[in-house]
């Protein structure tokens, strides 16, 4: 799966990059008996549905031509956005978060909770900052990267 998925990803780049477009995922999945390839782009400000048509259009005509087939099993080919709460996994989308609310899961507790949620404040290669609210009061709260179990948009309430 890990080839499929580099694979893909060495025909995308270029097709994303001539538009100015950025690869947030890519995954190739089993569910329910079928093989998905999917692969999540944005740009700042957001992608549109005829965006994700065109990349979608592009990269199936890449993978069509190719000789011998880099997927041999049937897949479906799903091209879209994130979405609104999308993972944060590289540094590149922790960059492009700083000022947006999140929400992180830690591997172990840090007075008392595993789960937090802010506005990313800071970031640098070893640590993050959020600034959390309890009730009334904001302050904020350093992280070391290297706790972080997983890392999202988050919608505010």
């Amino acid at each position: 799966m890990s080839t499929v998925v580099e694979t893909v990803k060495q025909i995308v780049d270029p097709i994303l990059e001539a538009n100015h477009f950025d690869l947030s995922n890519i995954e190739f999945v089993k569910e329910g008996g079928s093989w998905y390839l999917r692969v999540y782009i944005d740009k700042p400000g957001g992608i549109t549905l005829n965006e994700c048509v065109m990349v979608s259009e592009a990269l199936s005509e890449k993978l069509d031509a190719m000789d011998p087939d880099p997927i041999p099993q049937a897949y479906f080919l799903e091209v879209s956005s994130p979405g609104a709460e999308r993972p944060l996994k590289t540094d590149q989308d922790f960059n492009n978060a700083v000022g947006e609310y999140i929400h992180i899961s830690l591997f172990q507790k840090l007075n008392g909770k595993k789960v937090f949620e802010g506005t990313l404040k800071a970031l640098d290669e070893d640590t993050l900052t959020l600034e959390l609210k309890d009730k009334a009061r904001r302050f904020d709260q350093a992280f070391d990267r290297k706790t972080i179990a997983n890392a999202r948009l988050a919608i505010e309430f």
